[in-house]
């Protein structure tokens, strides 16, 4: 094989590499909307009166193992106005479509 056969079946490698690793933590932080939003209803936090503490809210400076994304996604539906937070860090339900 030719060394430019081999040079374009690298980049090509490189690039789905990338391609799959950008999708896996897309669907990674997807879970993660999904489990916040699902906690909060749980939790019954619907309104700034009855905000929740989130434990998994700030990211751990010493976590060993795979990487968290609720952090991330939190912060998402945050600047998203799905999820709401109080000056105390509690958060709630802002979209009354996620609510039922």
């Amino acid at each position: 094989m030719s060394e430019n056969i081999e040079l374009i079946i690298g980049i090509g490698v490189l690039i789905l590499v990338f391609v799959l690793s950008r999708r896996f933590h897309a669907w990674k932080i997807k879970r993660a909307y999904i489990f916040i939003i699902e906690d909060l209803k749980k939790l019954g936090a619907f309104d700034p009166a009855s905000a929740v503490d989130l434990s998994y809210a700030r990211n751990a400076m010493f976590r060993i193992g795979y990487k968290d994304h609720r952090p991330t996604a939190l912060k998402h539906l945050i600047s998203g106005n799905i999820v709401g937070s109080t000056t105390d860090e509690h958060y709630y339900l802002i979209d009354k479509n996620m609510q039922t």
